[in-house]
């Protein structure tokens, strides 16, 4: 894109996007990994109405982008992200609570909507306490922990596509093991209806507690990683598999697999993505020697990396 075509480009947007529209901004900022470079434009609206008006224009106007939410389950290029990426979060996080569910837009938080449902006696997401990501990112991968998955409470998806809005239903969503509809078709969530159950909101509380103390005693809490790297196999965790393959410690660069969940990578402190990368070919190696299982990757993996 030349020079004037951007600047064009950036006037609409700005206006589109008021205060929310950033240059060469470092995506490591935005990431729980805390690694990744720069994004040429990087749009931040402000409210849900401004995501609906920019994603309208970038759709209309074929203007690809790539869609970021909390940062969680993600892995960002060293080189960066060339083009918009459009990021949701503080602006769409509204909430309207009713007798048997919510509808959270697409940037609430998964730990904030839990322990907020729970407390007003509606049971049914506690399991997603601990999930570091928002409604619409959790929603598009079917994020899921004990046993559970988002997929058992959606009602209703409102989302935007290139052809308009709709309401997608818990049918339509094809969801399957951290997999959605939303993940093979171009759309971005606005709103997610969510149906849960009435209970005791002491009872919800206490049971979102034990789970968070079953995550804070078995999963990492300190340096910053992604969540679970890789797909748990049919009938078995991932986490076990590298564990008894001896991938606990194994490091590249400033990566290294968790001691405490071998399901994870840590940033070490000045990890690169071609070190996470790097980290995961060996760990995907040592199982398939050691076990004869090929791991899948769940981390999505974004921006250029072609050229590392």
């Amino acid at each position: 894109m030349s020079r004037t075509a951007q600047g064009s480009l950036l006037g609409v947007l700005e206006r589109l996007c008021p205060g929310g529209v950033l240059r060469n901004e470092p995506l490591a900022r935005h990431v729980t990994f805390r690694i990744g470079g720069p994004a040429d434009i990087l749009l931040t609206p402000r409210t849900l109405r401004d995501l609906i008006a920019v994603v309208d224009y970038l759709y209309a106007h074929h203007q690809p982008f790539v869609l970021l939410g909390r940062g969680s389950n993600v892995l960002i290029a060293d080189r960066g992200v060339r083009g918009i990426v459009l990021k949701t979060g503080r602006g769409q996080d509204g909430v309207r609570y009713a007798a048997r569910g919510v509808i959270a837009e697409c940037g609430v938080s998964l730990p904030f909507l839990s322990r907020a449902s729970a407390a007003r006696g509606l049971a049914g997401l506690e399991f997603a306490a601990g999930i570091p990501g928002s409604v619409g990112g959790g929603v598009a991968m079917n994020a899921g922990a004990h046993g559970s998955a988002i997929s058992g409470v959606v009602r209703r998806v409102r989302v935007l596509t290139p052809s308009g809005e709709g309401r997608w239903s818990q049918g339509e969503m094809g969801f399957s093991y951290r997999q959605s509809r939303l993940q093979s078709e171009p759309a971005v969530v606005l709103e997610v209806e969510l149906e849960l159950a009435p209970g005791d909101p002491r009872e919800c509380v206490a049971r979102l507690d034990a789970w968070l103390r079953t995550r804070s005693d078995t999963q990492p809490l300190g340096p910053p990683s992604s969540g679970c790297i890789f797909r748990n196999p049919e009938g078995d965790h991932a986490g076990r598999l590298i564990d008894v393959a001896g991938g606990k410690g194994m490091r590249v660069g400033g990566a290294l697999v968790s001691d405490r969940h071998a399901n994870y990578i840590l940033n070490g402190g000045a990890a690169t993505a071609a070190d996470v990368l790097g980290l995961i070919a060996r760990v995907r190696a040592r199982v398939r020697e050691k076990i004869g299982v090929d791991l899948e990757p769940e981390i999505k993996v974004i921006g250029e990396f072609e050229q590392e």
